[in-house]
């Protein structure tokens, strides 16, 4: 039997079996991939009834990026697809740039979204971009987990980002817009050799003939996938089993920690700093390795924004008070990424961490059975240098706390990361 996974309309045919429930969003650049994937879809909608809505982020960071958005949207009036383009002006010329344009654009589509009751977002990566990720992250020394390189689902809140031609080669792509006349905008990025993937990119052909082909390399990143996930299916279930949470800590029972295998313990450990820190990136290998032995020891360590202590029968691990020292927020907005705050608010008031001074204005803090360490760092609401509440130390004073993330959301983070 033939296989006919590098076939883009099938790939997208397979891929989308059933239809998703409403509308279906498409990212596009203007690049070869994504307007072959803006095509195809359109075609495969045609039969399945679904409604399609276009967006393109304008990153602003060229001065033709607008006639680029402008070029996308004219293509998707021709093929009857409503499109939108997003602006991104938050490049400050500091930091990875690749890595924050990626962030940004994730964010920017999730929100865009969400506006339009859109559930799924499919995206035009390739195999070509599956090989090139391995590569670059095989060159960064990445464990299981960043070797399995890019998975066909991601989960950005309650927006999931699909990617349904991960099986197709870009010159496949390229070839049916050649076939309808299509032309297609090559981003000048994508040669700047100042950036990893462009040397990734130029450097494949040269592998080839050692067997290490685009094909060989995307199918490498799939079993690395498969195994990936059969790993993270462990750690949830220990999680699971282990895990408990109190108000916005977690606890670990430690007895079953000191015996979980290294890469499960690291898996936790991170699951748990995500949620309580709201980090995107793990902290480093040595750093997870660093903390492993301090609960073995029974000490206290700081990491990623969070406190961790570790008693005889119990890992807590709480937001660090140094680290939200600075965080302020107004009325009605979220502090610390993760508490909403309730209440009689009037202009002028904050939410801010207890901190010391807080905590010395709520004397029954200790009926609150949280430790004084994760009170430091709780949310409170200030008038000037005036407490005015504290929910979680015992000092409400009609305000509430609530936390915005649930149990779920940690464990969801074991296969979506």
């Amino acid at each position: 039997m033939t296989d006919n996974t590098g076939d883009p309309a099938t790939a997208v045919a397979r891929f989308f079996d059933p239809p998703p429930q409403g509308p279906l969003g498409i990212a596009v650049s203007g690049g070869s991939d994504s307007l072959a994937l803006l095509h195809l879809l359109r075609d495969w909608a045609a039969a399945s009834g679904t409604p399609l809505q276009a967006v393109t982020v304008d990153h602003g960071l060229r001065p033709e990026a607008a006639e680029e958005a402008a070029f996308v949207a004219r293509i998707a009036a021709t093929l009857g697809i409503p499109h939108t383009t997003l602006r991104w002006s938050g490049w400050d010329g500091h930091g990875n740039l690749p890595d924050r344009a990626r962030r940004a654009r994730y964010a920017l589509m999730a929100d865009w979204a969400r506006g339009q009751g859109i559930e799924t977002v499919a995206l035009g990566h390739t195999a070509d971009d599956q090989a090139e990720t391995l590569l670059m992250r095989l060159g960064r020394a990445a464990g299981a987990e960043g070797l399995a390189a890019m998975s066909p689902h991601r989960l950005e809140g309650d927006v999931t980002f699909v990617r349904p031609l991960l099986p197709v080669r870009r010159d496949r792509l390229r070839q049916v817009l050649t076939d309808r006349g299509q032309h297609w905008i090559d981003d000048p990025s994508n040669e700047d050799m100042a950036f990893d993937r462009p040397r990734i990119r130029h450097a494949l052909p040269d592998l080839a003939p050692l067997g290490l082909t685009v094909e060989a390399l995307s199918t490498t990143a799939a079993n690395l996938r498969a195994a990936n996930d059969a790993i993270a299916h462990y750690a949830a279930r220990e999680a699971r089993d282990h895990v408990t949470f109190d108000v916005g800590d977690i606890l670990i029972d430690r007895a079953a920690f000191l015996a979980f295998r290294p890469e499960i313990a690291r898996r936790i450990l991170t699951a748990a700093l995500r949620w309580i820190s709201g980090i995107e990136y793990p902290p480093r290998r040595g750093g997870l390795e660093r903390l492993a032995e301090a609960v073995r020891r029974q000490e206290t360590m700081a990491l990623a924004g969070c406190l961790i202590s570790s008693g005889p029968d119990t890992l807590r691990l709480t937001r660090e008070a140094a680290a939200v020292s600075h965080l302020v927020a107004g009325a009605g907005e979220l502090w610390d990424r993760r508490w909403r705050i309730d209440g009689p608010f009037r202009p002028g008031d904050r939410i801010a961490a207890l901190g010391e001074a807080g905590l010395s204005d709520c004397p029954d803090w200790r009926a609150s059975g949280l430790p004084r360490t994760s009170l430091l760092a709780s949310p409170a609401v200030w008038r000037g240098e005036e407490l005015l509440s504290a929910p979680l130390a015992g000092h409400a004073q009609g305000f509430a706390a609530q936390l915005t993330r649930s149990a779920e959301d940690f464990h969801a983070t074991f296969h979506t990361h």
